[in-house]
């Protein structure tokens, strides 16, 4: 067991909330530390406290803003269609609104894609970006590969049209299921409450369940898989710092997507947490703060900026 493993993991969310209308709904936010900004952003189905334990690592040279995208955390629940790119709508509007320039990206899953494509289109105001386990790296041509592998039944029944949306909304699966994917550590009761706590309502599980049917799959949605594509020539071009975080097994991220990193993309760091699967956040947080302490401290070397605690 390695050191980072042995420190104890915070628990509770310590952190001021704040709250930005945008596209007339509240987007809740943090927002700590000095510096240069690092936008945090979360994927499915988590919010702004999968980040708790990492952030602490970096305020005190960085500015950190982590939100909570639209319908999930304790963002507002808008009747909307939740689709990727009405999240990165949303978070476009948010980021404009905070004027952030020069941003790290910090993306987790979904997180990741709404990042990058933000990062695509606003390639003068992102200096780097870090990846934990993203989801749509790239389009899935067929079901055979698509990853993980064995969770292919539960993504079919979710894509079913008629199946998918009562299953999600009776059974708040990737919720409930979190403590499978989780196997770095057990979580405890008390840290369950905070992710099950903005899903309560069976009706506010449709972001939740729209996410799994944006995953380009055999060209559908057509919209994403032009989207990711778009997106990918930009990304495999371009020289921005990039820091990848995985994990063994991992779950989106696997040998074959660590080679497609590696024969692609240019200035990738990768990292390997060591054991883990989805939500590396939680599996060894403190292996993630260390190194993405060290990483940006090695961009930043020339203008580091510290806060008075």
């Amino acid at each position: 067991m390695s050191h980072s493993e042995t420190l104890p993991i915070g628990k509770e969310y310590p952190f001021e909330s704040r709250y930005m209308t945008v596209n007339e709904s509240q987007l809740h936010y943090i927002d700590v530390g000095c510096g240069e900004p690092v936008v945090f952003l979360h994927g499915n189905p988590t919010w702004s406290y999968t980040f708790l334990n990492i952030i602490s690592y970096i305020q005190a040279s960085n500015r950190c803003v982590a939100v909570d995208l639209i319908g999930m955390g304790r963002s507002g629940k808008p009747d909307i269609s939740y689709t990727f790119l009405e999240h990165v709508d949303y978070v476009t509007r948010f980021i404009e609104q905070l004027g952030l320039d020069r941003i790290t990206l910090v993306a987790h899953d979904w997180g990741a894609a709404i990042g990058l494509h933000y990062a695509m289109n606003h390639s003068d105001k992102v200096k780097a970006v870090a990846l934990l386990e993203p989801q749509a790296l790239v389009p899935n041509a067929t079901w055979s590969d698509f990853s993980p592998p064995e969770a292919q039944p539960l993504f079919q029944k979710l894509r079913d049209p008629e199946e998918g949306w009562p299953f999600m909304r009776d059974n708040s699966v990737f919720i409930e299921g979190m403590t499978n994917t989780i196997i770095n550590r057990p979580i405890s009761p008390e840290e369950h409450e905070h992710y099950r706590e903005p899903f309560r309502k069976p009706e506010d599980r449709k972001p939740m369940w729209v996410f799994p049917n944006q995953i380009p799959i055999e060209g559908q949605p057509s919209e994403v898989v032009e989207a990711v594509n778009t997106r990918n020539a930009w990304f495999t071009a371009s020289p921005i710092p990039k820091l990848l975080f995985y994990a063994t097994p991992g779950c989106t991220v696997r040998e074959p997507q660590l080679a497609w990193c590696r024969k692609h993309l240019p200035n990738l760091r990768l990292f390997d947490i060591g054991k883990g699967f989805h939500h590396l956040t939680e599996e060894n947080p403190h292996a993630i703060g260390q190194e993405l302490q060290r990483w940006l401290e090695q961009e930043n070397k020339s203008e580091i900026f510290h806060c008075n605690l």
